[in-house]
């Protein structure tokens, strides 16, 4: 039985007796103790009824509140799901992609310059000009210390770096060199990136070789580069020159080398066979 009509039954027991009590004996101070009594149960149990009311509402709330919950959760988590299949996804494109590249380097390596006389001549004097850039006459490859492009966890390229890259886009677009084109590779040393600041922009060396080779090709496309003559690639720290031993051995390793391939180097242009990427 509730507790507001327990008290309004005694109350009104209490009234009763009270009642009768003074047909029989008239009023006195009992009976008005016992009047007083009645009224501050009666208030009490008024008290306890709200107090109930008020804790069902809350409780209904907190019941809203967790299940509001529960369904956001669940939204996440199925977020988190598609996010995860997603990454999976992309990452099996870029093994994909990896290997593609690394049969290409392969072969490239082993190919002799597509270059003519007069572009390896400029391309040598341009290394003469700059110290921390290397060309090598019977490949056709470049190579590019990243401290003359890059500030230390960067791929934001420096001001001085676009002159030697300008210079660069100009050779490649003149003469038979036209008709070439260019694989940017980038390279990390064994360090792995620590730095909080650098890890907002690179979370690992693989997205830091990348994104370097991405901006050098982007400013080669300023200078006139058409983009469908070049492709990107980044190698993060597994391709060294040298052991990581110290370092002065890790400065080298840290590069970004510019491969001139043939006209039939299909990953630098127009893929004939596009069924790979499927």
């Amino acid at each position: 039985m509730p507790i507001i009509i327990r008290v309004c039954l005694l109350s009104a027991v209490c009234l009763f007796t009270i009642s009768l009590t003074s047909c029989q004996r008239g009023p006195n101070a009992r009976v008005r103790q016992s009047m007083y009594r009645s009224q501050q149960l009666y208030n009490q149990g008024m008290e306890l009824s709200m107090q109930r009311d008020q804790f069902q509402q809350s409780a209904n709330a907190l019941q809203h509140e967790r299940d509001q919950l529960a369904m956001r959760a669940q939204s996440l988590e199925s977020n988190l799901n598609i996010a995860n299949k997603r990454l999976d996804n992309l990452n099996a494109e870029r093994s994909e992609m990896q290997q593609r590249y690394v049969s290409l380097m392969k072969t490239a390596k082993g190919q002799p310059s597509p270059l003519d006389g007069e572009a390896t001549r400029r391309f040598q004097e341009l290394a003469d000009k700059y110290p921390d850039f290397e060309f090598d006459p019977s490949t056709g490859v470049s190579k590019f210390h990243s401290d003359i492009l890059f500030d230390s966890g960067s791929d934001v390229l420096k001001s001085s770096a676009k002159e030697i890259l300008d210079q660069f886009a100009a050779i490649m677009n003149d003469g038979n060199a036209k008709r070439l084109n260019v694989l940017v590779v980038g390279h990390t040393d064994d360090k792995p990136i620590s730095k909080a600041k650098t890890q907002r922009q690179h979370r690992t060396n693989w997205h830091l070789s990348t994104n370097r080779a991405n901006s050098v090709v982007l400013s080669l496309s300023k200078f006139g580069v058409i983009q469908g003559r070049m492709g990107a690639a980044g190698y993060s720290m597994y391709q060294p020159v040298i052991p990581n031993e110290n370092d002065s051995a890790r400065q080298k390793n840290r590069r970004v080398e510019i491969f001139v391939l043939a006209p039939d180097a299909v990953v630098a242009g127009w893929d004939p066979n596009p069924t790979l990427l499927n």
